[in-house]
């Protein structure tokens, strides 16, 4: 990484996959980074200890209160004895902890308050949170200034790169023809809609590239994660819908590309690792060497690339219907999406119905404007109810 004053982070999140992946990048350049405070959910208080003591945190927070009493007995049995927060407004405060940068990894609906004070508190955002900003969205774009909000989904993380061609300053939307956000297709990847009928958690869980959390995997067994990240790519840079673009690439080397108006198409390219655009964020707006394995150009390669299925996958142009819509309409979409993902790794809802159900809550929905965070979760909380309502009547 470029020489320069150590960069303290904030690190919401921090159990999870994109939050290990994280302090992994951190661990591998100290000169670089130091870690403020880290949040967690509260399920696995033994290694948020040990992350804590390893890293030197001045803060730690658990979203689950409850938890607090384990996580200070396992604090003190590694010797490290930061402040304690707990609750949700124990993680919001972390959020706002003194730092350069917070990376907010934390998963779901969730994460709205971290990132709104993160960024209230003038922090550097690296998001890693989709759904935070797909939500809120107006909230989040009204408090966000310019640079102060760094992309960490790989797909934008590559969307940046490739509109930072002609220099960081030098983005015009003017000049962009379309996004083409990439997709690997999942594990379920050319089969016809009938055919994913007795699809199990377990199957959906198997994504094919990419190691993840279980809610982004089967969000991309589904196909959800890649219209959320339409929704995404609208918001972080100002195209509209008719302009993003989604094209199926099972290799997931490409993770995204940028046409522009001469009919020049860049690319950005890696092996299928989160730890590059999590980097790529942290140390921005220098990248940080060695932070992932590059492509091995000695070796043959075959890059296919195959339009996307709207029928067997109709969860895209459901997002892109939400996203149009705007208010709290996305709000509603991945609050659905959640609840409805919890009842089929509970083994009672069945794959299919998972979309399913969720068109069914966002044409139920009346819209309105998401001019505050009650409204947001107001929208958010109606939609989770509804959804549990039409999914009770499946039997486990």
């Amino acid at each position: 990484m470029h020489a320069e004053t150590l960069r303290s982070v904030v690190l919401l999140g921090s159990t999870g996959s994109i939050g290990t992946q994280a302090l992994d990048v951190i661990a591998a350049n100290p000169g670089g980074f130091k870690v403020a405070a880290l949040a967690a959910g509260g399920g696995k208080v033994e290694l948020l200890a040990r992350q804590a003591a390893e890293f030197g945190v001045e803060a730690v927070a658990v979203a689950d209160a409850a938890a607090v009493p384990a996580l200070k007995e396992a604090l003190a049995g590694h010797g490290a004895h930061p402040v304690v927060l707990g609750g949700p407004e124990g993680v919001a405060e972390a959020a706002a902890w003194q730092s350069d940068m917070v990376l907010n990894g934390i998963t779901g609906a969730l994460g709205l308050t971290s990132t709104l004070v993160a960024l209230e508190a003038g922090r550097t955002l690296a998001l890693a949170n989709k759904e935070s900003l797909i939500i809120g969205g107006p909230l989040v774009k009204r408090l966000a200034k310019p640079g102060q909000l760094l992309p960490v989904d790989s797909e934008h993380s590559a969307l940046q790169q490739c509109l930072w061609a002609s220099g960081p300053d030098a983005y015009d939307p003017g000049s962009v023809r379309r996004l083409v956000v990439t997709a690997s297709g999942g594990p379920f990847r050319g089969m016809r809609r009938e055919e994913m009928a007795d699809v199990t958690p377990e199957m959906a869980l198997a994504h094919p590239t990419w190691s993840m959390g279980p809610v982004i995997t089967i969000n991309s067994a589904t196909l959800v994660n890649k219209g959320l990240e339409v929704i995404e790519a609208h918001l972080l840079f100002d195209l509209d819908f008719d302009r993003i673009e989604v094209v199926v690439h099972p290799q997931s080397i490409i993770h995204s590309m940028v046409e522009y108006v001469d009919g020049s198409t860049i690319a950005q390219a890696s092996p299928p690792d989160m730890r590059l655009p999590i980097a790529l964020a942290l140390g921005h707006p220098h990248r940080v060497p060695g932070a992932a394995r590059g492509i091995d150009w000695t070796k043959a390669h075959t890059w296919t690339f195959e339009p996307l299925d709207d029928v067997a996958f109709p969860s895209v142009a459901l997002a892109r219907h939400v996203g149009t819509e705007g208010g709290t309409a996305p709000a509603v979409y991945n609050a659905a999406n959640e609840a409805c993902l919890e009842a089929f790794m509970l083994g009672g809802l069945p794959f299919l119905a998972i979309v399913d159900t969720v068109a069914k809550v966002v044409e139920e929905h009346q819209v309105t404007p998401a001019d505050s965070v009650e409204e947001v979760l107001a929208a958010d909380a109606w939609a989770r109810a509804r959804a549990a309502e039409l999914t009770a009547g499946y039997s486990r």
